[in-house]
């Protein structure tokens, strides 16, 4: 697996300041997609245990609040044990801290029924999700007034409830409240 870059300061792709990686490889090459060199497999450096343990400093402050996993796309098969790895380290350094996740997969038509990369490693990895936010960035539905995601069909999924109720359970709460809106829709 490759990354393409850490970004150790990340206030655009989840709530807080976060910590952000974005892998290398994706297959679903969206069109007018931010992250187009991102596409190759091979684009940027190798992820090492060097390069998780930079990760794991980046988290420490206590002013992150989590990690961001981007892409790119995290749930190719060839990303996802490299990144099952990194959040199993995550969550036992620092328990406290979430894990978003963006995907071009959803969660109901590819994740949960099995259909991306090894099943029981790609449930895993969800099982390990604080939020999920999924589906392919379409351009006729861009919207810049959105909140953590580009286009309207993205979903922001509440992995926990959503693998506890077998079906998609949208992220809403007093979370997302204290950022200005009461309805994930209206952002």
């Amino acid at each position: 697996m490759n990354y393409a870059v850490i970004k150790k300061n990340d206030i655009a792709n989840g709530p807080g300041v976060r910590v952000s990686l974005f892998v290398s490889g994706c297959r679903h090459h969206c069109k007018n997609c931010f992250n187009e060199e991102a596409w190759d497999f091979s684009y940027g450096a190798p992820f090492t245990d060097e390069v998780v343990e930079e990760i794991l400093s980046a988290l420490a402050p206590g002013y992150v609040a989590g990690l961001s996993l981007l892409g790119g796309e995290p749930f190719e098969p060839e990303n996802q044990e490299g990144l099952l790895r990194l959040v199993h380290k995550v969550r036992q350094r620092f328990p406290e801290k979430t894990i978003w996740c963006y995907t071009g997969f959803t969660l109901e038509k590819d994740l949960l029924p099995g259909r991306v990369g090894k099943p029981e490693i790609a449930r895993e990895l969800l099982s390990n999700l604080d939020v999920l936010v999924d589906g392919k960035f379409v351009e006729a539905l861009k919207d810049p007034g959105l909140l953590f995601r580009g286009s309207s069909n993205q979903n922001i999924i509440d992995v926990p409830q959503s693998l506890k109720e077998g079906h998609m359970v949208l992220l809403a709460g007093s979370w997302y409240r204290t950022m200005g809106s009461g309805n994930i829709d209206e952002a």
